[in-house]
């Protein structure tokens, strides 16, 4: 006697081998012997053998109408026996029977399944919506064979083609283009990029590197909403002399300038000139809400995203030739570079000159400076700030400290140009001297009126933000605020509310407890970490541009430490392979091969180490 029956979700025939009414044991047709309930048995027969009754229901399967089925099945639940008899026109034998139980049960969008051996056809339209999903799958299915085919040939079908940085970078898994996709990967033995490189997909290595980032921090798009206009700024009282910014010439938020008054006694009054777009932005505004969104301005080599729209920047920015709202902090400072008084307020000031590195440093260094020579816009002024700027730097106990260089990237078009230039260079040091002054300054004024603020802090070499005031180690400062570049960082702006609340003795708009102020910390890190980020490894890839464009096939490079080594000329760290054993500092040549602007990469191999 045999059995057909159901079983991890299959239907399957076996003999049976004893009968114990609520259980069978039986052997299957493949010769496993088990245990069954006979709550599962859907049916006992007496010929022909297993194997025989399901290979001839297979064959019997494929012969059926399933929509046949399905209209004889009618409306109302029925098992498969009797349609089986309907089917035939007569008692069916097994193989007939189990043709049918394999059909049913193969077909859920025809049928529903309500018990054992039994069903229910699906309603008309059900199967029709089912009919048309199976239809779009198989569609589907001979549309990703025919992309998978193209990209292992290396051609590049037009519907990847149209999400190439998507696909990269920040793909759909469950998309059709992205199946397709990771199924050519496989057959290729071929990552996703080099896949799509090999196809033709990536026209520009940079535009792959900057839509990284920008579909991970700008799913958006770039562009700024329509907002509201900002509130124009207050009337505000005018300064009593002219100001002049230091910047290099694409900076358009131009944040801070200077203005020297000297007097007959030899004191000398200064004035660190902020701009003051926390006149304009009021918080909560939808202007300040985006702010609050980007939080920095993001640099990179050649480019620049900005944290605030144009219209705004030119609202604010500290432009020459015109009247500016600033936020002031005024020194007066003695004969002997001391400082006697300081005072902070908001005012007009009037921008005279917009002086650029580029057209000042060649006139204004170390080697001009209390020399004859030609004169210059403001050269008594910057000589003076430099002066106090060299005392301000032994102050805070940091001077005579090792100067490294800069770099300074100059890209037009796909040319681009790497000057290095030395960190601390008089211009340097005049800015960040009076930046730090004002910043620790108001930092300290926040405290001691005990209006929250978002400091800068270092204390055992590590750098946070926090809302408590704390000591700046590394500057050799008590408190150190970021207030100075409202134009460009969030967490300044913010800052320039509560100072220029305390200096026109208003009440801040932030309390210390502020849940604004914590998630504005919050926020302000992670991004600035991940667009300082993105900006060295956007240095990183035009360093390997600029090696590629001159050709450079050897260069000599200093160890750093173990095996890795910074190349001369270039903010450039890299691996050395094929090296002796090598101490930090020691000078070596190496040769360069294999640039990957894609995994902006290269093979440094060790040449000869040079003689100290």
């Amino acid at each position: 006697m045999y059995v057909l029956y159901e079983e991890d979700g299959d239907i399957k025939a076996g003999s049976i081998l004893a009968d114990n009414d609520s259980s069978l044991q039986i052997e299957s047709q493949h010769g496993k012997r088990g245990k069954l309930k006979a709550a599962h048995v859907l049916l006992r027969y007496a010929a022909p053998a297993p194997a025989q009754v399901m290979d001839a229901a297979r064959a019997l399967r494929e012969e059926l109408d399933l929509d046949f089925l399905w209209e004889a099945a009618g409306d109302v639940e029925f098992g498969f026996e009797a349609l089986a008899q309907d089917y035939f026109g007569r008692k069916p034998d097994a193989p007939e029977a189990a043709a049918i139980a394999l059909a049913l049960h193969q077909a859920p969008i025809y049928f529903q399944k309500k018990g054992k051996g039994r069903y229910k056809a699906a309603p008309a339209e059900t199967l029709a919506a089912a009919k048309l999903g199976l239809e779009r799958k198989a569609r589907e299915a001979a549309l990703r064979a025919e992309w998978v085919a193209m990209l292992v040939r290396g051609e590049l079908p037009d519907a990847i083609r149209a999400k190439v940085f998507e696909l990269a970078h920040k793909p759909d898994k469950n998309s059709l283009e992205f199946k397709a996709l990771s199924d050519a990967c496989a057959e290729t033995n071929l990552s996703v990029v080099r896949l799509l490189d090999r196809c033709g997909a990536i026209e520009s290595s940079l535009e792959y590197h900057r839509q990284a980032f920008l579909l991970t921090h700008f799913p958006r798009g770039l562009a700024f909403p329509v907002l509201a206009a900002p509130l124009p700024p207050p009337e505000l009282p005018p300064g009593d002399a002219p100001a002049f910014s230091i910047d290099d010439a694409a900076t358009t938020e131009i944040d801070d300038a200077f203005s020297v008054i000297f007097r007959a006694d030899g004191s000398v009054r200064v004035g660190i000139h902020i701009a003051a777009p926390a006149l304009g932005i009021t918080p909560g505004s939808d202007l300040d809400k985006l702010a609050a969104t980007r939080l920095s301005t993001i640099y990179m080599p050649g480019d620049k995203i900005t944290m605030l729209p144009e219209g705004l920047i030119a609202q604010y920015t500290l432009a020459e030739n015109r009247d500016c709202p600033a936020l002031s902090l005024y020194v007066e400072v003695g004969p002997d570079y001391t400082i006697q008084n300081l005072s902070t307020k908001a005012d007009s000031i009037r921008i005279a000159a917009n002086l650029r590195h580029e057209t000042l440093e060649p006139l204004f260094n170390e080697s001009t400076i209390g020399q004859a020579g030609d004169d210059y816009l403001f050269r008594r002024e910057l000589e003076w700030l430099y002066g106090f700027a060299r005392q301000l730097e032994i102050g805070r106990g940091k001077a005579d400290q090792v100067q490294r260089n800069d770099y300074v990237f100059k890209v037009d078009g796909e040319h681009v140009d790497i000057v290095p230039r030395a960190r601390g260079n008089p211009i340097d040091k005049l800015v960040s001297e009076m930046m730090i002054l004002a910043n620790s300054r108001w930092g300290g004024m926040l405290a001691d009126r005990n209006v929250a603020g978002i400091y800068r802090a270092q204390t055992g070499g590590k750098v946070r933000m926090t809302l408590k005031p704390a000591p700046h180690e590394g500057l050799g400062v008590a408190h150190y605020t970021w207030s100075t570049s409202p134009l460009r960082r969030y967490v300044d702006l913010l800052n320039q509310r509560q100072i220029l609340a305390v200096a026109c003795e208003e009440a801040p708009p932030h309390a210390g407890n502020d849940p604004m102020l914590f998630a504005a910390v919050r926020d302000f890190e992670l991004a600035y970490d991940a667009y300082n980020e993105f900006q060295r490894g956007m240095e990183r890839y035009w360093c390997l541009r600029w090696l590629r464009q001159e050709n450079v096939q050897e260069i000599d490079a200093t160890v750093w430490r173990e095996n890795l080594i910074r190349l001369d000329g270039l903010p450039f760290v890299a691996k050395v392979i094929g090296a002796p054993t090598l101490n930090p500092g020691e000078r070596i040549r190496v040769a360069l091969a294999d640039i990957d602007l894609l995994d902006v990469d290269l093979t440094c191999r060790f040449l000869v180490q040079h003689a100290n």
